[in-house]
């Protein structure tokens, strides 16, 4: 029998719909932890912030995912070490923004000893062989996701779900990346059961916009609400 984790006491959180309306976010019932569905948000988290929590959450409803891991990098290999805290830093930052049971940073890609995203990938669904993943990322993301190591296999291993991200939806939708999967790209009204379709599957989610972001904390022009709880003391 696989093992059940009773989820009775998990609270509830509350998202927000593109419209203004709250969702409210449980778990009704035990999961399966060797059936689940997972998202896998990847990153620096240089520092970790309300907008990576922002996102993670409506991941969960919208897709129906039952977690999401935040896979923090060592270090990205599309960005400079200059600026670029230590990873025990970046981390335990993470892991103070979650704030949920569903919400999972992991220290994984130090442990695989992977570096690129497609051998991370790879190296997951070796290890996980039942569980259903979702690669998520943002629409600046997919805008120059043709710079990435592997990128078509990316979009061949598992189902993608992008996220907009302000100014850049539509660089994300001409782009290269965007156009030679075009039709394999599902309506929004699909994405909940997206981590169940045969890759290569993707959706574009506009969705409500959160301000944060990781360089407006580091240069001190985000104002400190929208840091969470990303720094040790706050």
């Amino acid at each position: 029998m696989p093992a059940l984790i009773p989820c009775g006491n998990i609270p509830v959180q509350k998202i927000w719909h593109k419209s203004g309306r709250a969702a409210r976010i449980g778990l009704p019932g035990p999961i399966d932890r060797r059936r689940q569905t997972v998202g896998l948000m990847g990153g620096s988290f240089n520092p970790a912030h309300e907008g990576h929590r922002h996102l993670a959450l409506l991941a969960l409803h919208r897709l129906g995912l039952d977690e999401v891991w935040w896979l923090v990098a060592p270090q990205n290999p599309l960005k400079p070490n200059n600026g670029m805290a230590p990873f025990t830093e970046r981390l335990a930052s993470a892991r103070r923004v979650a704030r949920h049971p569903r919400l999972q940073p992991s220290d994984i890609e130090v442990r695989l000893g992977t570096r690129y995203t497609a051998d991370t990938l790879q190296a997951l669904q070796r290890r996980f062989p039942t569980r259903r993943f979702v690669w998520i990322m943002g629409a600046d993301c997919l805008a120059e996701f043709t710079r990435w190591k592997d990128w078509q296999q990316i979009f061949r291993m598992m189902p993608v779900a992008v996220f907009d991200r302000p100014s850049y939806s539509l660089r994300a939708l001409w782009s290269l990346a965007a156009r030679r999967f075009a039709r394999v790209r599902l309506k929004s009204g699909s994405a909940r059961g997206l981590a169940h379709r045969q890759p290569p599957a993707w959706v574009f989610l506009h969705t409500r916009l959160h301000p944060a972001s990781a360089t407006q904390i580091r240069t001190g022009t985000l104002p400190e609400s929208h840091w969470g709880k990303s720094r040790a003391g706050n």
